[in-house]
């Protein structure tokens, strides 16, 4: 079996917290059969490419697919939702007798998306942006995200390391929790096991930012004024971008950003590129996202929306180092779009 994101193993179980999660296999047979444990997910299951059920809040148990044509399939289970509230966990895959793995086809291109609820795909199904909580979760699809509409273009492999309401150094209205950065080295959300796997992207794909200015400063904050705070934000993204790069040496980063309230977003991100520019790094890009109409649960992006960030990033990443070579930049990583 195949798998992309970020997972606690445990024999032939996995537990998972972050979204974007797929399994795959190959396999020669009329049925495959697989395992799911308690939790809160909607699954998308496909055979061949084509879909052949969606499992709203599946009970815990074993779920076969059968009735296919003896011949060679393959098997895909991607995780649709996002999941703060706690783990979700996949207990593998079963072989019915009369059927037999096959090797799986390794994908050359591999690409990271790091960011918030952007990348996460939040709301991206509703046609309103009148959302309930519960509305929120059912019209969530990171499948149909821009991370993975890019990574489907390319034939890529991809993991998603996001959650909504992060930010880099102040999350959505001043809220708790750790920020992305202090999130993103931990296989669950509560920042205990590290992950550690042989993952090397080739691309990394940035979007922080929203959730540190979109909403005002309150009292007891520790930034006295949004100066201050674009100060330590600039400082911060610039230092996870470091890391990200010292994580990932060979990969391109590119950076992205809306150019919404004001651009003032955009304007730090920047500058945190600019950072990195001025120490000797080449391999970074930068890309300003307009022209999106936020129809999305609580103004986030569209369906046609992700589709637009996607169409502006793979300009990008083709007009310079694309995420399926390792060669050195060309140059011209100016920012644009």
């Amino acid at each position: 079996m195949h798998t992309r994101g970020r997972v606690l193993r445990d024999g032939h179980r996995y537990s998972y917290q972050w979204p974007g999660l797929y399994f795959e296999t190959a396999f020669h047979g009329r049925a495959i059969a697989f395992a799911i444990g308690q939790g809160e997910v909607i699954l998308h299951v496909r055979v061949d490419g084509e879909s052949v059920a969606t499992l709203v809040r599946p009970a815990p148990g074993l779920y076969r697919v059968d009735g296919l044509a003896d011949a060679a399939h393959t098997l895909r289970i991607d995780v649709a939702t996002e999941h703060q509230a706690g783990p979700q966990r996949f207990d593998g895959l079963l072989l019915p007798r009369g059927s037999h793995a096959r090797p799986l086809p390794r994908r050359e291109a591999r690409i990271e998306f790091v960011g918030d609820s952007h990348t996460v795909g939040y709301g991206n199904l509703s046609g309103t942006r009148e959302c309930s909580g519960a509305e929120v979760w059912e019209r969530t699809d990171n499948t149909r995200a821009f991370g993975p509409l890019l990574a489907r273009h390319y034939d890529a492999d991809y993991r998603i390391s996001a959650i909504s309401g992060r930010g880099v150094v102040r999350n959505y209205n001043g809220g708790p929790g750790r920020t992305l950065p202090q999130a993103w080295p931990h296989a669950l959300l509560d920042g205990e096991a590290v992950v550690e796997d042989d993952w090397d992207p080739q691309a990394i794909v940035v979007a922080l930012g929203t959730n540190d200015f979109s909403t005002p400063l309150h009292p007891g904050e520790r930034w006295p004024d949004a100066e201050a705070l674009r100060t330590d934000f600039v400082a911060g993204y610039a230092a996870f971008l470091g890391a990200l790069r010292a994580r990932h040496p060979d990969a391109y980063v590119l950076v992205w950003a809306t150019s919404l309230h004001e651009g003032r977003i955009s304007a730090a991100a920047q500058a945190a590129v600019a950072e990195l520019r001025n120490a000797g790094e080449g391999r970074i890009g930068f890309v300003e996202v307009d022209g999106l109409d936020m129809g999305g649960c609580h103004f986030h992006p569209s369906l046609a929306d992700h589709a637009r960030i996607a169409s502006l990033l793979r300009a990008h990443l083709d007009a310079h180092a694309g995420p399926w070579t390792s060669a050195p930049d060309t140059g011209n990583s100016r920012p644009g779009r």
